[in-house]
């Protein structure tokens, strides 16, 4: 042990000097000098649309002959085959480019031009999409040594096309001299990147080969006027307007004769390169639209009119906009009075009168009043009628009808001779998309407070999704607040990501954008962009604008609340924000009702008294104080429409024992709205049952109910274009049957309400007229919380009941089953319908039939089952005892199941399953429909089997003396529950030696001790499956060799206990020792040899190490005392490292 102890110390120290010695590391010293040649070329990615030209330049610097020529080669490398060069062209080598390249290189398509001696420019007129990849422009090195960069690289996005420009206008256009000219035009890119659209009208007209530009709207949404259209412009006399997220709108106030021509509108699409520079991708032209202008007429003479009706488009969609200018032209036309007429063949549209006044003929009233029909006076000559939006029956012939009106000393008005204009054709055809989107045009908030904006969409076919931008007052861009996807996804984008900005849909019809805790600098135009989607595709888009103005706060009395139109029970908040020096104050709260009733609320004194007009259950008061601000909310509990009005608070100082002027704040208008029906109902389409058998008809509610939701329900029944209620149950489930309904049906029909809930409308007996459609009207009712109730919409669902006769096709299994069993298993025989009739009307009757294997009984029946449910064993000596262990079942509707209980082996034989159906006739007669019998189930049932299994493992055991040890005997598989074991212990000296029995247990329980030694041995049965016999104090002499032997009994139920299977254990090798014997001196050896093996496996790899490092030092020193042993016997290792180390 001391020389381990002193080789283990030698060890540790040569590991120390090992740790020290790689600690020294060899220095590189790496030169490297500045590069002078850079060659660059344009920075990528660059997108590119198909088709569209592509340039890239590249330009070499560092040569040492600069005003040389240099020659370049450009190569590309597809993304399909990055590892593979393309050679394309060079400036040297006219054969350089592949096959591929070719043909396009000698028809000057792919070019390669040199711009300087030291630049070149890369070309190809018509990109394809195979031209995608990483262009490599590499500049051929003429000198003798490389020193820089000779290529660079430019990687070049190929992708498709996707800018649509459309004008809806296509066709002629005729317009008088002096009239306003309006023509729209879409313009819209689907591409993935980042792009700018720019858009631009013009003029192209007869007998000049360029168009002019009349106005256009850059990529920076920056105005520019033509030319030729500047004075025009300049004095707003020509706009253009972008509308929503793709229209653009041309508007020319008075037109000239030289505006004659052909109108169309030019769109480019941008994108911004790596470099910041922009570029034009692609641009496309829209239809071009040919104008007409005529000049006006010269009125012949003092009394007469000439009446003229012009259309911005005679070909329109429905739903779009029809406009329809009148001109009258008369003799001091400013000082007489005038009547203007528009008609639609016969039928007069409008009319504004001598006075200004606007009356509207009675088939267009409704549509006035709804705000689809305008008519305005422009000037003294001009009149205008709006009609939108336009419908299909709103086409055909258009006139204008003009009338002087003198007026006499009365007042009153003479018309005179009246002048009608020349027709003016209209058509409208059905539109492919009725989208449409309105949005509320200026908005106020205050500083602090939550803008909400709300965007309604009428005629959605789709799915829809919004986009929120705002314009800020600093910029002509919008930027994107916040999106709403067709699935409901929301994305904030930019700076407002930190903002607490949302987008919700609380309607189908309704957009709705808040952000909280407005600044000014939030004040801009908000833009609510709606697309309809169909099947991941977007159909069409309509955007609006609105204006928002953020005030900062001033000293002040302020009303808001952040909901103004509520559901009925909701709670509704109203802020009053009295501003300015702290002062007692004495505030008062009003509400105005629509019929402009007033009621005061309350009175908040300045001392701090309040004074109740209002219900005092339905409003509270909270004061809120701040440093320069006090809030007074009045919290309305459970608004109902009772509630509804114009809400104002009024603050006046008291001041020196006086009140001072009042200051009422702004009115704050409280809507309260009924709320959007949910409910959502489902029943079974379509119900096939049989005549004579009871049909029930479930209407569920599915949707979740309001909390006080009741509901009235009402079944009606259709049956050959005859609809007549059934049965109704209002919100009080009070239930009353139809007028039309027979006293002898409203015996057979009954309905009720179960959880859900559901409404079960229930027929008995139903007969072949009880067909037809069935229809669950559910109207569900509303409490207010002032405890009046209100319905909402009805919603129903319609079940078709079809009812047939049963068929008659009984059908069993027939198949022939083979079952073998157990004795003592429980046995299960199954009979099973596999086609028939299941109505309430069909009733079965089951009988078993048994035949024994080698006996004389033959067909005798078991047990039969009636169709009135009685159960019958019928009389026979010889199966009594096996009658009294059957057990008949029916778990399904179409089985039946006989179970013989503790089978035994006489039960073997064959059973056969006959079934007869039954039904009830009209007088209440049992008639037997079909009868059908089984295949047989031949049964056999056998002894019990004698599977016994007990754990072999041969184990050796150390013991020392006087102490105990076990002699386990474990069962691992028995097979059967009702089996006993007699297990008896063996004991051999030694192999090969008689074995001599020492100890039994009985299966009786009953205990022998072979040995007879007292109490040396104890037996153990812990769980059912496990035995063991302990042998106390043992001595030398008890050494040797254990095992047990099981024995397994089973009940016969014909002829008692019998033995069926014998088992042995595995031998348990028992060593007893006395104390200070070696018994244990391996172990300890075994321990010795590890510690001496566990240093030495440590201690060689150090020496491995050592000669590794050696041999590292002696190449890198020349071979310096190569011969020089490393044992420390030799060379005593130094505690410091020499000045040569």
């Amino acid at each position: 042990m001391q020389r381990e102890s002193d080789w283990c110390e030698h060890c540790a120290f040569r590991m120390r000097c090992c740790r020290a010695s790689l600690l020294l590391c060899l220095t590189l010293l790496l030169h490297s000098g500045e590069a002078k040649v850079l060659t660059e070329a344009q920075s990528g990615p660059l997108y590119r649309v198909l088709g569209a030209p592509l340039s890239i330049s590249c330009t070499v610097s560092g040569l040492a002959s600069d005003n040389t020529q240099k020659e370049f080669e450009f190569r590309v490398t597809k993304p399909t085959q990055p590892t593979f060069e393309i050679n394309i062209i060079s400036t040297s080598d006219e054969s350089f480019g592949y096959a591929i390249y070719n043909q396009r290189v000698a028809s000057k398509e792919i070019t390669l031009k040199h711009v300087s001696p030291n630049s070149v420019l890369f070309e190809i007129q018509s990109l394809q999409k195979g031209d995608e990849g990483d262009f490599e422009c590499a500049v051929i090195n003429t000198e003798s040594a490389y020193d820089g960069t000779y290529n660079a690289k430019t990687i070049v996005k190929v992708i498709d096309n996707s800018l649509s420009v459309s004008s809806p206008v296509s066709t002629p256009l005729s317009y008088n001299e002096g009239d306003a000219l309006t023509l729209t035009c879409q313009a819209s890119s689907n591409t993935i990147q980042h792009t700018h659209l720019s858009l631009a009208w013009h003029l192209h007209k007869d007998g000049e080969d360029d168009a002019r530009p009349i106005i256009s709207l850059d990529r920076d949404f920056t105005l520019s006027p033509g030319p030729t259209f500047e004075g025009r412009y300049r004095a707003g006399l020509i706009t253009l307007d972008k509308m929503g997220e793709a229209t653009y709108r041309l508007h020319m106030a008075r037109l000239e004769l030289s505006d004659q021509g052909r109108i169309y509108c030019r769109a480019q699409e941008w994108i911004q390169d790596p470099d910041r520079s922009w570029y034009t991708i692609t641009q496309k032209d829209a239809e071009e639209t040919t104008l007409h202008v005529k000049a006006r007429e010269v009125v012949p003479d003092t009394s007469s009119l000439v009446v003229r009706i012009s259309t911005q488009q005679t070909t329109l969609q429905e739903g779009q906009e029809l406009s329809l200018s009148c001109n009258v032209d008369a003799h001091n036309l400013e000082k007489r009075f005038l009547s203007v007429a528009w008609l639609r063949g016969s039928v007069e549209l409008a009319r504004i009168g001598p006075a200004g006044i606007l009356s509207v003929g009675p088939e267009y009233s409704g549509r006035e009043k709804g705000g689809e029909l305008r008519a305005t006076r422009i000037r003294d000559t001009d009149y205008r009628l709006r009609l939108q939006p336009v419908r299909t029956e709103d086409q055909g012939e258009y006139f204008c009808r003009a009338w002087l009106q003198d007026r006499g000393q009365d007042g009153a008005f003479t018309a005179g001779e009246a002048q009608t204009s020349s027709p003016q054709l209209v058509s409208i055809s059905a539109s492919e998309s009725g989208l449409s989107v309105e949005m509320q045009h200026n908005v106020s908030v205050d500083e602090d407070d939550r803008l909400k904006l709300t965007c309604k969409v009428d005629g959605v076919k789709g799915q829809l999704s919004v986009t929120w931008e705002r314009q800020s007052t600093s910029t002509t861009l919008f930027e994107n607040i916040i999106s709403l996807s067709q699935e409901g996804v929301m994305e904030i984008e930019g700076e407002f990501a930190s903002r607490r900005v949302r987008a919700a849909r609380p309607a189908t019809d309704t957009f709705t954008l808040e952000l909280d805790e407005v600044t000014p600098s939030d004040s801009g135009i908000y833009q609510c962009s709606v697309s309809e989607w169909k099947t991941n595709s977007k159909t069409h888009s309509q955007s609006k604008t609105s204006t928002v103005t953020v005030s900062p706060i001033e000293s002040s009395v302020k009303l808001i609340s952040r909901n103004t139109l509520v559901t009925v029970g909701e709670n509704v908040k109203l802020m009053c924000r009295v501003q300015g020096p702290r002062v007692p104050t004495t505030l008062s709260w009003s509400l105005q009702h629509e019929d402009s009733t007033t009621d005061n609320i309350l009175t908040l004194k300045w001392n701090g008294d309040i004074s109740w007009s209002g219900d005092q259950h339905v409003y509270q008061l909270e004061v809120e104080n701040k440093a320069m601000e006090v809030t007074h909310s009045l919290l309305i509990n459970g608004a109902s429409p009772r509630e509804a009005g114009k809400y104002q608070c009024q603050a006046s100082a008291f001041i020196q024992n006086a009140h001072k002027k009042p200051r009422p704040s702004n009115p704050v208008a409280v809507m309260v709205q009924y709320p959007v029906s949910k409910l959502s109902l489902t029943s079974s389409p379509t119900l096939t049952r049989n005549i004579n058998s009871d049909i029930e008809i479930k209407c569920s509610v599915i949707s979740e109910p309001f909390a006080s939701s009741r509901y009235a329900v009402t079944w009606q029944h259709q049956q050959r274009g005859e609809n007549k209620t059934i049965v109704s149950s209002d919100r009080e489930a009070l239930i009353t049957f139809g007028t039309q309904v027979e006293p002898s049906d409203r015996q057979r029909i009954s309905m009720r309400r179960s959880k859900g809930p559901s409404f079960e409308l229930t027929i008995r007996q139903a007969q072949i007229s009880d067909g037809g459609l069935y229809t669950c009207e559910v109207v569900e009712w509303l409490q207010e919380p002032r405890g009046n109730w209100y319905e909402l919409p009805p919603e129903s669902k319609i079940t078709e009941l079809n009812l047939i006769e049963p068929a008659n096709d009984l059908q069993l299994e027939g198949k022939e089953q083979q079952l073998i069993a157990g004795e003592g298993d429980e046995v299960e025989l199954k009979c099973n319908i596999l086609s028939g009739a299941f109505s309430p009307s069909v009733f079965y009757k089951v009988a078993w039939i048994y035949t024994g294997h080698n006996s004389s009984m033959t067909n005798v029946p078991l047990v039969e089952l009636d169709h009135m449910g009685l159960l019958r064993y019928p009389e026979s000596g010889a199966l009594r005892e096996l009658q009294g262990r059957l057990r008949l079942a029916r778990p399904t509707q179409s089985s039946f199941y006989l179970r013989i209980q503790t089978a035994h082996e006489g039960d073997s034989g064959t059973f056969q399953c006959q079934v007869e159906q039954y039904q009830l006739d009209r007088e209440g007669h049992w008639q037997q429909k079909a009868s059908e019998t089984a295949g047989p189930i031949s049964l056999t049932v056998n002894v019990a089997e004698k599977n016994l299994s007990i754990v072999k493992d041969e184990l050796e055991l150390n013991v020392s003396r006087s102490k105990d040890f076990t002699i386990p005997c474990h069962i691992t598989d028995q097979s059967s529950g009702e089996s006993e074991f007699q297990v008896t212990w063996f004991w051999q000296k030694e192999p090969g030696i008689q074995k001599r029995p020492i100890f039994v247990a009985y299966r009786n329980a009953t205990l022998q001790d072979m040995l007879g030694t007292g109490h040396q041995l104890r037996f153990g049965h812990p769980v059912p499956n496990q035995f063991s016999l302990t042998v106390s104090k043992s001595a030398p002499e008890n050494s040797g060799l254990y095992f047990c032997e099981v024995e397994k009994w089973l009940p016969s139920l014909s002829h008692g206990w019998r033995k069926v299977a014998v088992e042995t254990s595995g031998y348990l090798t028992v060593n007893v020792f006395t104390e200070g014997e070696g018994a244990f001196e391996p172990q300890c050896k075994s321990g010795t040899w590890i510690g001496i093996l566990v240093p030495l496996v440590i201690c060689s790899l150090l020496v491995i190490s050592l000669l590794v490092l050696k041999i590292c030092r002696t190449n890198a020193s020349g071979g310096k005392n190569s011969g020089e042993s490393l044992w420390a016997e030799a060379h005593p290792l130094n505690t410091k490292p020499s000045a040569e180390d």
